[in-house]
């Protein structure tokens, strides 16, 4: 790979003032990113001699391919590892099988030397705004370190450059000489993702970028991504728990379970079939902030139980425990991630809008008869009739007689809208992509 940053940039327009680099980038459409039987097991050390008893499965075996140009979306609950697999596939963390390809080049072993040409074409951006940042340097040191670590000269020097990815990222260049406690939550996310593009990356993992900002803040570091996406032509997979924001920067969504690729499918595809019990739970568990379906019924999937150790994984598909549809040869074979549906992919025996795989096993577990909990979500005339219920009640006959004209029914309908706001979301998503 050259060493000379000029041979392989070209001009471009920025977002704002000044102009944007860009990697010549594999073709779109192409593979940038190919990922092979991953997994990572953290081994468990007891007594004196600190020997090995156990290991916790944090990643067990995934496969998935991320094409030049997309956003891959990555969710599913804490502790199933998706963090862990954003450190693997940057190498961060040294995986203890498979492989991980870069542009076709298999960077799964290779030592701190070798890796340090790969760090300018593979950045991350990480979880924690603040910890993420040394409070002991200036924004402009730390934008620059990446510069400094890779000799790297930019045109004009390395303050002009930072300046200006500063602009690009929507801050002030005169925020070079602050230190990093002097910024909001959202500002130093914005300073982390300009460290990320310093070096004009090819591939960005974004490790759940917006979680620790409040709601208004989220949507305009994610609406950032999407713009710096169309103009520098980066490559994302960014890990997330929010499935709302998962939607409006995906191309293709990967549902992780306890280290397992569950579900592989573009947006479309898995937000309105999804195939997966447990991809269908996740799903039912979105707020709808639209107005005009104040009137319509839902139905909250609830599972019950926790999710079991991944020191000690269940047998089979490791969702059976908690699944209504778990049948025998759930508990004894695991389902392999297969393509049911063009573009869809699914790891799951009997699996939602589609054939079983397994059509002979029909007999329920007995774990799977009361796996769930059906919460209905009722209409707006429900509610305001419930509120009157309970106004009656409480209320004593005299007030009860005071309230009984055109003014009940319009306090039931507002309390009815009230209680309607309130169960069908804190606030409206982003514009959808």
């Amino acid at each position: 790979m050259s060493e000379n940053a000029e041979d392989k940039a070209v001009s471009i327009p920025a977002q704002s003032t000044g102009s944007a680099t860009l990697t010549k980038n594999a073709a779109p459409g192409e593979t940038l990113l190919k990922v092979t039987g991953l997994q990572k097991h953290f081994p468990i050390r007891k007594g004196l001699l600190q020997r090995q008893v156990g290991a916790v499965r944090a990643v067990d075996g995934i496969d998935f391919e991320v094409k030049s140009g997309e956003t891959l979306g990555v969710v599913g609950e804490s502790g199933c590892g998706k963090s862990t697999m954003g450190r693997l596939i940057t190498r961060l963390l040294e995986p203890t099988a498979g492989t991980v390809e870069f542009e076709g080049r298999d960077i799964t072993h290779l030592g701190v030397g070798a890796m340090r040409p790969m760090r300018r074409d593979v950045q991350m951006i990480f979880q924690d705004p603040y910890s993420s940042l040394n409070p002991r340097h200036t924004i402009g040191t730390i934008v620059g370190a990446p510069f400094k670590l890779q000799g790297v000269t930019p045109e004009g020097g390395i303050k002009k450059e930072v300046q200006r990815l500063l602009s690009v990222v929507g801050l002030s260049p005169e925020h070079y000489n602050r230190y990093p406690h002097e910024f909001s939550g959202g500002q130093r996310q914005r300073i982390g993702i300009a460290r990320a593009l310093a070096l004009n990356p090819k591939l960005v993992v974004a490790d759940e970028p917006v979680s620790a900002l409040d709601v208004s803040i989220q949507a305009q570091v994610v609406n950032l991504l999407d713009d710096l996406q169309q103009e520098l032509g980066l490559t994302y997979v960014i890990i997330a728990h929010d499935l709302s924001v998962v939607r409006h920067v995906s191309d293709r969504i990967a549902v992780m379970y306890l280290g397992k690729i569950v579900e592989l499918a573009d947006r479309d595809s898995l937000y309105k079939a999804p195939m997966h019990p447990y991809t269908k739970a996740l799903m039912s568990a979105v707020p709808i902030p639209d107005p005009r379906r104040r009137s319509a019924k839902s139905e909250r999937i609830l599972l019950k139980g926790d999710v079991p150790s991944p020191i000690s994984p269940p047998s089979g598909c490791r969702f059976h425990t908690r699944c209504w549809k778990a049948t025998e040869i759930c508990k004894t074979v695991e389902p392999p991630l297969l393509e049911l549906k063009p573009g869809q992919q699914v790891a799951c025996h009997h699996p939602e809008n589609a054939e079983d795989q397994a059509p002979h096993d029909t007999v329920l577990l007995t774990a799977a008869r009361d796996a769930v909990e059906l919460v209905a979500v009722g209409t707006a005339a429900e509610l305001a009739e419930a509120e009157r219920a309970a106004a009656a009640a409480t209320e004593e006959p005299a007030d009860v007689a005071k309230t009984s004209g055109p003014e009940a029914g319009n306090a039931g309908d507002d309390a009815a809208a009230a209680a309607d706001a309130g169960t069908e979301g804190e606030s409206p998503e982003p514009t959808e992509k």
